[in-house]
Order: structure tokens, then sequence, then C-alpha cells
């Protein structure tokens, strides 16, 4: 496989333009017959939308990067390592990976430096070839790079993977989103138990908005499941599964919100979410919102049994305490009043109209509220628009 090399000269366009306009500079030099503009303006495109996504590749002046959608459905780097983190965590002395949706191979990379060797397979050619360029000058010299179908070099295998890692693709043949496994390509479920036989461990990566309980029921073996954000936004929903029989109770899920200053982390059986149990209050001294990863994993009871702070109602996802507790995986908000979700009652508290606006279990949206209570965004108030125990809806008027 012939690698895909960027010249010299190549290199220094880029370099010299990485903070141009890409639309610009393809005009600029659609008539230089010296310069591959087109090829120049992906490059250029791509290291200004990844750079902090991906900075280690963007730093690299070697590597050539693919087209938009593939730099679109990429893993980050944090993670990438953080899946590399779970592999080398749960099989510390693993021999053999094998990743079968290469991609534009940033979890392969990744995974390259938590087992001894890996096998990236990929069905796309140019993202193959791509690959086999780019990961060597990486580091990651122990990855060999198939261009294939994944259950062609599946069937095949003859001794079991320690690990089979799996990104479907969730776009439809007409480029549409898709969330259910069983929409994605390739078809996890349909795969299943093809790839249970031919692994002793498998990491599958799924969509945010995917339906952890759901999958729970469909995919069996599941013994683990990792909702990973970063910044407070959920990227993606890892399971991990294995040959060791575990029961639905058991089954660990741990909620990780990865931040600049590190990464922050809750865990909890599933079984513990309904069995714990729970206090709830009105508003005392302090305000407690979990964070996306928290609350995607549906540690909603556990969050509030484990840090000892009461719920404000049973669906709301608030939660209050009389003294501050450190460390809860979410914003802590001072509490200092509570109103009606009218403008004439609200002014009392907000003499300005200007807050930020957050709505947990409310029956309006963010937009509508602010539109209907004239209120501007931005300043150092923050308002929890939520219905409290006695089914009041309520504003919460609160600081940081």
């Amino acid at each position: 496989m012939e690698p895909i090399e960027l010249s010299d000269e190549e290199k220094l366009f880029i370099q010299t333009n990485i903070e141009g306009n890409v639309q610009q500079l393809v005009l600029r030099y659609s008539r230089n017959g010296q310069v591959d503009v087109k090829k120049m303006a992906v490059q250029i495109a791509a290291r200004q939308r990844l750079r902090d996504k991906l900075p280690t590749w963007v730093a690299n002046p070697d590597i050539v990067f693919p087209s938009t959608v593939p730099v679109e459905q990429s893993s980050s780097e944090q993670t990438a390592r953080y899946k590399a983190q779970i592999v080398n965590q749960l099989t510390p002395s693993s021999k053999h990976l094998l990743d079968g949706t290469g991609g534009m191979g940033v979890d392969t990379w990744a995974f390259a430096s938590a087992t001894k060797r890996v096998t990236y397979i990929e069905r796309n050619s140019e993202l193959a070839q791509l690959a086999a360029h780019n990961l060597p000058r990486l580091g990651a010299t122990n990855v060999r790079v198939v261009n294939d179908q994944s259950d062609v070099v599946l069937a095949d295998l003859g001794t079991a993977a320690d690990w089979i890692y799996l990104d479907p693709a969730r776009r439809d043949d007409r480029g549409g989103r898709v969330v259910r496994l069983d929409d994605c390509e390739p078809n996890v479920v349909a795969w299943w138990p093809m790839l249970m036989a031919k692994t002793r461990n498998l990491l599958l990566k799924t969509s945010p908005l995917i339906d952890i309980e759901a999958t729970l029921r469909t995919l069996p073996g599941i013994s683990a499941v990792h909702v990973v954000a970063v910044q407070h936004e959920v990227k993606e929903v890892l399971f991990v599964a294995g040959n060791d029989s575990i029961t639905p109770d058991d089954v660990q899920v741990t909620a990780c919100d990865l931040t600049t200053t590190g990464a922050v982390d809750f865990s909890f059986r599933r079984g513990d979410e309904r069995s714990v149990s729970i206090q709830f209050d009105n508003p005392l001294t302090y305000i407690y919102e979990p964070n996306a990863a928290v609350m995607k994993a549906g540690a909603f009871r556990v969050v509030s049994h484990r840090f000892g702070v009461a719920k404000l109602a049973a669906h709301s996802h608030l939660y209050t305490s009389d003294a501050l507790v450190a460390n809860f995986p979410g914003r802590v908000f001072q509490f200092e009043a509570v109103c009606k979700p009218t403008r004439a009652e609200l002014q009392q508290y907000v003499p300005n109209m200007k807050a930020n606006l957050t709505v947990r279990n409310f029956p309006q949206s963010v937009d509508e509220l602010r539109k209907k209570l004239g209120l501007k965004e931005g300043g150092d108030t923050y308002i929890l628009a939520t219905t409290l125990q006695n089914g009041d809806k309520r504003l919460l008027v609160t600081k940081k």
C-alpha cells in the first residue's frame, strides 16, 4: 500500500496559510498550476477544525487528513485515550486488539499504546491508505492496516482476539444520522453472536443519544457502561462485554466528564439506582445540578444517596443540602430565593432582569420561559426553573 505524502512545498503552504480563510485561498490559487489548491484546502480546513480535538495530530506536519465526514465522526484524543485506558486497566497484558471500524485511526492510535499489537480494519481504501501513512508517524508502529470488510477478516480469525473494538457508522444511505444499533453500519445487533465468539472482550462505541437500558436488554454479556463527556457535553457511550456471566444489576456504570482540570468520575452498580433510599426536601442553602455524564448514566437516586443530598422532586434531578458537599459531580449553587414563574415576582430578586437560565422538569423550554419573563442572558445570577415536591412550578434564584 503506497503512502500518501505531503511534499515539503505543500507542508510549507499549509503552515503559511494555516490561519487563512479556506474559501478565499481556493479563489486566490484556483488558477495556479503549481498548487493543488483543493488538496491544500482539505488539509488546512481539517487542521483548523481539529486543533482542539486532535492537537497531537494537527501539530505533526506529516499527517494527512481525510475529507469532512471522517473528520467529523472521529474520536477526540481525550476520548480515544479514555478507551485505551479501559483496555489497559481490564487487561494490562493484552496482546491483540482488533479495531473493526478503523476510520481515521484515532482510536487505533490510542489502543496501540495499551496493547502489544493492533489490527486496523477499514473497507474504505482511501482511509486505510491514510492510516497506513499516518499511524507510524504518530509512533503507532505496532499496527497492521487491513483494507477489507470486517466480517471477512473476523470470519478468518483463527485465534480469538483479546479485544474487538467497534464504532459503527451512525449515518444511513442518505447521510442522515441514526441512533439505533440495528440501523448503524455494521449492524452490531446482527453481528453480536459472531463477535462474542471471536474475542474475550468487546468495546462498543455508540451515540451519546443511545438508550442505555434498551441496549443492555438487546446485547447479552454487557459488564460495564461508560458515559464519556468532554467539557460537560456527552460525546459517546461505551459498552464493555466479555464472556463472564453477570447479572443486570451488577453492571458497572461510570460517568466521566473530561475537563481541562482533570476527569470527574462517578461510578455505581446499576442495581443500586433502584435500591437505595433517598430523602426529599425543599430548597436549602445549596442547590446541586449533576453534570451531563451523570444525568445520561441515569444516576438520579444513587447520586443523592452517595453524597447525602436531598432531591427536590422525584423527576426534577436537582438536589439540596444545608452544608456544602465537596466533590459533587456537577454544578453547585448558593440558594437565595424561590418565586413563581412571573416577571413581577422575579424582578423583586433580579432587578436588572439579567440572569443565566436552566430548565429541569419544567413545562417550558429555556427560550420560551426567557421570552415570557423578558429575561436577558448573562450576569452572575443563575435561575433554575423546576418543579418542587408538592408539584409547584418555581424559579430558584441562585449564585454559582
